[in-house]
């Protein structure tokens, strides 16, 4: 048993589990995305409510992403799905999108978080996913238009959501089992690119006629 200076024992103690010290690190490619992909939403958010404003201000105002009866980002805004929470969803995605870009910058500079804060994480990307995706649906198929700086925050959310989950599953903070922790170790690229494509067939099939004529 090991003693101190004066001869006396030292009591050897164990950390208890969620007690052993700093976590590692993240990856600064996960950090390095979450700033991109927040950035990404952060200016898809500020110009989509910018916009929203002048056409509260002046009905008659055309987007510059209005550019023909498909991708119209006016027909998009002025809807009602454009305010599901009784305000410009736009105004929430400043908030969500700029913790994003926080908690990556703060990784980069070296910021070590616990499980429960990539948990919460997690689950804040998996309710932008949800909700965009409900908003994808709507534009395709109740709205029937596209607005492009949507499409952009789209694609930044899903990005940043495969990113955590691949991270928490392989470190496993997200409990899973050894295939999946090995799937998303190797192949972690995989999800998002089938997301993305799954997207892109939905659009290109909703206006097959238009794209073609």
């Amino acid at each position: 048993m090991a003693t101190n200076t004066v001869g006396v024992p030292r009591q050897q103690t164990r950390p208890r589990d969620g007690q052993r010290g700093a976590p590692e690190a993240a990856p600064r490619g996960l950090a390095l995305l979450l700033v991109l992909t927040g950035a990404a939403g952060v200016l898809a958010s500020w110009v989509i409510t910018l916009d929203k404003f002048l056409l509260l201000e002046d009905p008659d105002f055309k987007p510059a992403c209005s550019l023909n009866p498909v991708v119209s980002c006016g027909s998009v805004m002025q809807s009602d799905q454009a305010q599901a929470f009784g305000f410009p969803n736009p105004m929430l995605g400043l908030v969500a999108y700029a913790v994003v870009v926080c908690v990556g910058a703060g990784v980069l500079a070296g910021a070590r978080h616990r499980g429960w804060f990539w948990l919460g994480l997690n689950a804040g990307t998996a309710f932008g996913v949800a909700f965009c995706t409900w908003l994808m649906v709507q534009s395709l198929y109740e709205i029937n238009a596209l607005c492009l700086w949507c499409c952009l925050a789209w694609v930044a959310t899903l990005l940043m959501f495969w990113a955590v989950t691949a991270y928490t599953v392989r470190t496993g903070i997200l409990p899973a089992p050894r295939p999946v922790r090995v799937f998303f170790d190797e192949f972690g690229w995989a999800p998002p690119a089938l997301h993305i494509g799954v997207i892109g067939m939905l659009i290109l099939t909703r206006w097959w006629d238009f794209w073609t004529g």
